[in-house]
């Protein structure tokens, strides 16, 4: 680590008042070039301590920057991972405030919940597949803190991969009853079909977003639970979404999932 205490202390609280008084900054990384990976999810981590100290719960874990074209999207090569909270969670067909956010994004997801618990390293997508419970459809809202939504790796994984609010419902499958390669992905907004893909956009698999996601914390001496709701990932580029918009995920097999801007 390059960041001493003081240091990662302060910038997680920056962060997290930037998330939680809608607030926009510049990618930490400006003023801190040298801080390093574990800098990032230490910086991560104290706002997760934080939102716990103030009554918060952790809901879920989501992986960030899976697709191919949200990498490209945001000039970035590796996937990311972070948390989800209780007060993040947005009932399907429900609303989200845009006034809480600063410039708010949408992006279709496959979710997991397991029935077993799964550890690293070594976990891959036959084990993620074994331990799953079902799928569903999911709608991930993220906003970024940093100014026009232009950050590094470092800066994003820090800031929590950019989670604000999600969307989950539809209907669920067990996971051996689809190919999540092949699932075909529609995402509309105000009625209109905004972008379209596949399941095999997420790293050739969604699983194996999950995969990565348990090795990596895995490598920490952590598991991930039975139980847990894990967002796989974006499987198109983000969608910005304002005030008035509505929009509706269709997920070949799940029905659909919607929420209202407002």
């Amino acid at each position: 680590m390059k960041l001493d205490q003081a240091t990662i202390l302060k910038l997680a609280e920056h962060l997290e008042e930037c998330e939680l008084n809608a607030r926009d900054t510049l990618k930490i990384t400006d003023d801190h070039p040298d801080m390093d990976w574990d800098d990032a999810y230490a910086i991560q981590d104290e706002i997760r301590r934080r939102k716990l100290a103030r009554g918060n719960k952790i809901v879920g874990l989501k992986c960030g920057l899976t697709s191919y074209a949200k990498m490209k999207q945001m000039g970035v090569e590796t996937p990311c991972f972070g948390f989800v909270t209780d007060y993040g969670s947005v009932p399907d067909g429900g609303e989200v405030k845009v006034s809480e956010l600063i410039h708010p994004k949408v992006e279709p997801e496959i979710c997991f919940v397991l029935k077993h618990a799964l550890k690293g390293p070594g976990c891959h997508i036959g084990a993620v597949l074994a331990a799953t419970d079902f799928v569903m459809p999911g709608i991930e809202v993220i906003d970024s803190r940093y100014r026009d939504f232009k950050f590094d790796l470092k800066s994003v994984i820090a800031d929590n991969t950019s989670a604000a609010r999600f969307v989950v419902g539809g209907q669920t499958l067990p996971a051996e009853g689809v190919d999540l390669r092949t699932l075909g992905v529609v995402l509309e907004k105000n009625g209109e079909i905004v972008t379209l893909a596949s399941g095999a956009a997420v790293l050739g698999h969604p699983a194996a977003a999950v995969a990565a996601l348990v090795n990596h914390l895995g490598a920490r001496g952590e598991e991930v639970p039975a139980g847990t709701l894990i967002l796989s990932g974006g499987i198109t580029e983000a969608v910005a979404v304002k005030p008035g918009d509505h929009i509706n995920l269709r997920v070949q097999g799940m029905g659909s999932v919607g929420c209202h801007f407002v």
